[in-house]
Parts: C-alpha cells; structure tokens; sequence
C-alpha cells in the first residue's frame, strides 16, 4: 500500500492573489468614497502615493505598487500615470503604471523639503540665520508642587487566600 500525503488545498497565483487585508478598508472605514478623492487635482510633476482602495477594483494597482510612492508623468479623466522605482534581482527599474484617482493620494514626502527652502529663502533675503536642522532636544524638567497633603505613599496590600 502506498500511502498519499493529506490534502491540501492548491496554491493560486492569481493577480489579487495574498492581498485579503492588503487591499481591504480599515475597521469602521468600508463605504462610499468620498467626493472629494474625485476633486483633487494632480498635476505632472507631483509626487504621489499609491495606496489600493478596494471599494473600487477598476484601474486598481498591482499589490507590488501598493505602498509606493512615484511621480505623475501623465493626467487622464479619470486615472494618473505614475513613474515608479520597482526592484527586479539587483536592477532599479522605473516603471510606468496608469491608476485610477481612488487608488492614489498627494505624498507629503516633500513638504519638509519645501518649507525648508522658503525658511532658507527668506533666510538669505533678511541676512545671517542658522539653517542647520537641529535635533529636538527633551522636554524641560519640572518641579511638582504636592500640595497641603503631602505625599502619600501607597503600597499593596498582601495576599491572602480565603478558604
């Protein structure tokens, strides 16, 4: 007799396959999309991030973009071309993928670079200013005033089985 291995169930490798919470909605955050994901305007040039929705399957990325962050190099009605970096083995490729609006956001990836460059802007303008970025130091110690009672020391009491 020959004995089979048990049973298993067999392995898919579909386009959506290993993406049940990856494109799925948070707790309390299913329903319609909002309006105003339709009114943003993007625009060549921008740096974008590419986040799956699933309550809208057209023009959804692949799971490989989801997370991504890529720069817009077309505008269509309805969808954006991101250019994004994808590693394949030891290569950087960019590659050129179309999504739709839902599926993408504005990045905020550059806008600590921006507001330095009009601190440095205006720096230069108004004369000698410290442009390094400094580290924020900890928060300054404080005194705490306990009060007409005191300080109460409070400690457990012991246990003791009741039987």
């Amino acid at each position: 007799l020959v004995k089979e291995p048990p049973f298993t169930m067999p392995h898919s490798f579909g386009y959506r396959a290993r993406t049940r919470s990856k494109f799925s909605r948070a707790f309390r955050q299913h329903g319609q999309i909002a309006l105003s994901t339709y009114l943003r305007t993007f625009k060549v040039g921008d740096m974008v991030d590419i986040k799956g929705d699933g309550r809208q399957q057209k023009g959804m990325p692949h799971s490989v973009y989801h997370g991504r962050t890529g720069r817009v190099w077309n505008v269509t009605p309805r969808a954006i071309g991101v250019l994004v970096n994808k590693q394949v083995r030891e290569n950087i490729l960019q590659k050129r993928i179309h999504v739709r609006v839902e599926h993408v956001k504005h990045s905020k990836c550059r806008d600590d670079f921006l507001k330095r460059v009009k601190v440095s802007a205006a720096a230069k303008k108004g004369g000698n200013a410290v442009l390094k970025r400094v580290p924020e130091m900890p928060a300054e110690g404080k005194f705490v005033n306990p009060g007409p009672a005191g300080v109460t020391t409070m400690t457990p009491q012991r246990y003791v089985l009741l039987l």
